[in-house]
């Protein structure tokens, strides 16, 4: 789609669009907001798209109900083919649960009604401020391409690409800089797999979760606790070099038995080394698509050779891949994904952590996918 000029451009104000069937609330929405930002509007689903069609838009405000179609559907068609635009929902105390499964699909926020203004004025600065910093990523991702080069061409460009990250709206350099706790770079992190594509990002949060979940059953020392709830978020960070990448399960399972995934997994093993993490993370990174068995791809490692918190991620990645909710893939039940994954024991996973990992999982079955749905980040 086209490219959106980013909004900090001097005298240019952010152009917001209200989507709302009802009279009063768009036109009080359009009164508010008019001030500060460019406002369009639309009634419906169909005249949303086309004003995104022919208008530059920043950020959406969406109402849940449409007369032509669900909010939730609309929310879906504009990640697919405007990733860049941000969505706010406005929801009734009613449907919260939707609004949810709203930020599962890619809304920045959401806001009850009745907000009051401060609230809805502030949401969207800081949502805009975040739009800000993901398409100066997006803009990185696809001109440079050092952050994957030598060692040394990676460590130059986290150093300028932290330094930019930072300075945009009131994240702060000094937080960072100042900080031994490598911890402090993981929103930038986060961002950076958002910006490549939100369902990796989503995707990337599950793994972690669910490999977290094992990690407790196996009682590990908190640090390779946290190397592991780390590892697991950032095991995918490699696909960020890949031309064009877009996360779907399917794709994913197909890549990581192709000759392409060597290439990918040490690319972010390699991106990973001037951030001075544990070694375990970037072992999880370039280890965790090893087959138990030792064949096939990408580095021939077998049984105890890979490294055991590589073997976790494998196991909770090919989880997430089965069971995950999106379009065009028909999720497999819990029951049916562990069956699966049992079947592969002894071929493509560890055989003990699968026969802990299937235990863990019908343990906490009921409340898995909203547990692992609500996680976003491997520090919260």
């Amino acid at each position: 789609m086209g490219t959106h000029t980013s909004p900090e451009h001097v005298g240019v104000k952010p152009s917001v669009l209200v989507v709302d069937d009802e009279t009063g609330p768009r036109d009080a929405l359009k009164v508010i907001l008019r001030p500060f930002f460019t406002i369009h509007s639309a009634d419906n689903a169909k005249a949303a798209l086309r004003v995104l069609k022919d208008q530059h838009i920043d950020l959406i405000t969406l109402d849940q109900k449409l007369p032509d179609r669900q909010g939730i559907d609309l929310l879906q068609d504009i990640k697919q083919d405007y990733a860049d635009i941000e969505v706010i929902i406005i929801t009734g105390y009613g449907s919260l649960k939707s609004a949810m499964e709203g930020i599962r699909h890619g809304a920045a926020g959401y806001l009850l009604k009745p907000f009051n203004v401060t609230e809805l004025i502030t949401l969207i600065n800081q949502t805009l401020e975040k739009k800000q910093r993901l398409d100066y990523l997006r803009s990185f991702l696809k001109t440079s391409t050092a952050l994957w080069g030598t060692e040394q061409e990676a460590a130059h460009a986290w150093k300028d690409l932290q330094a930019k990250y930072f300075a945009i709206g009131n994240s702060s350099t000094d937080t960072v800089a100042g900080s031994a706790d490598v911890t402090a770079l993981i929103p930038l992190l986060s961002d950076l797999l958002e910006a490549k594509d939100r369902q990796l990002l989503n995707h990337c949060s599950r793994v972690s979760f669910y490999a977290s979940l094992l990690a407790n059953q196996l009682n590990l020392p908190l640090p390779d606790q946290k190397a592991l709830a780390l590892g697991a978020f950032l095991h995918d960070i490699g696909k960020v070099s890949l031309s064009d990448y877009k996360y779907s399960a399917d794709d994913d399972e197909a890549l990581k038995n192709s000759s392409r995934a060597k290439e990918y997994s040490e690319a972010g093993a390699r991106m990973l080394l001037p951030l001075g993490f544990q070694a375990e993370v970037g072992q999880i990174v370039a280890y965790h698509q090893e087959r138990f068995d030792g064949a096939g791809n990408p580095h021939g490692l077998e049984g105890e050779g890979i490294p055991l918190l590589a073997r976790i991620v494998a196991i909770a990645q090919a989880f997430d891949n089965l069971t995950v909710d999106m379009r065009g893939h028909q999720p497999t039940s819990i029951d049916e994904a562990i069956r699966e994954i049992i079947l592969q024991a002894d071929t493509t996973f560890d055989p003990r952590l699968t026969e802990l990992f299937a235990q863990v999982v019908r343990e906490c079955k009921s409340s898995l996918p909203a547990l692992a749905i609500a996680k976003t980040s491997p520090t919260s």
